[in-house]
């Protein structure tokens, strides 16, 4: 791989990141209206159940919330570029396609992650209180969501050309993983039938592995987190990647 072209390409994909303000900060609203209307209005009702503090409980899953969309819809760019020629002026370049798609999955990653590290921030002034000790960890698998679901992203824009269809298609497929993912409630009273799925959810140990690093709590272990985020990684980075060197531009 061009390791130079990586890195242009990445560059290239922070600075459209911090160029769109607008898009900085309306990506945000979500995540706040999600922390303050469920982590003050059901947090009473989280104590009384024996849950203990929701806005500990919730903090995590809502960083992993924004920063899965925000890698996702990172995907929307590359159609974006398509469609407006971008795309085959680099296809054309002497850089082999994996470095073109590595290189827009770690741009598209670290902006997702940096959008997570404002939600941390955020969930900090409303309350949340992490183990300082373990925020390395937290780091990792924050960027490790990213990783995962800009890569997915990259997948699924690799096989469209409407972007249209591609909001619709991602919000179909994000919406369920991440109600699916023990971010809002606790698995380990759930149905059956939940638990199988959110056991299929790769969404699911990306915010246990968060939020065991950041409070201590854990359902399914922070080895076992890690494994599933490294190997989904590698699935997702390979189907990706196989998805954009069949583009026809």
């Amino acid at each position: 791989m061009n390791s130079y072209a990586i890195y242009i390409l990445w560059l290239r994909q922070i600075k459209r990141y911090f160029r769109s303000r607008s898009r900085l900060i309306g990506s945000l609203g979500q995540p706040i209206v999600f922390l303050v209307a469920l982590g003050f209005g059901f947090g009473p009702v989280f104590a009384k159940a024996g849950g203990g503090n929701y806005i500990q409980f919730l903090s995590p899953g809502i960083i992993s919330m924004s920063i899965m969309f925000t890698a996702v819809f990172s995907g929307i760019e590359l159609i974006w570029d398509r469609q407006f020629g971008f795309l085959k002026e680099t296809m054309v370049a002497p850089v082999s396609r994996l470095s073109i798609m590595f290189g827009r999955t770690l741009g598209g990653a670290t902006t997702s992650f940096m959008q997570g590290c404002i939600v941390l921030i955020i969930t900090l002034v409303i309350g949340f209180r992490p183990d300082l000790g373990m925020v390395l960890w937290g780091l990792l698998f924050m960027f490790g969501i990213a990783i995962v679901f800009t890569a997915f992203g990259t997948a699924v824009a690799s096989t469209m050309e409407d972007m249209q269809g591609f909001g619709l298609i991602v919000n179909l497929v994000n919406m369920p993983l991440f109600f699916l993912s023990g971010a809002l409630f606790p698995l380990n009273d759930a149905p059956a039938w939940i638990r199988y799925i959110a056991d299929a959810n790769p969404l699911t140990y990306g915010v246990d592995g968060l939020r065991t690093a950041l409070t201590g709590v854990t359902e399914y272990g922070l080895g076992l987190d890690a494994l599933v985020i490294a190997a989904v990684t590698v699935l997702f980075l390979s189907v990706g990647a196989w998805l954009f060197g069949k583009i026809e531009v």
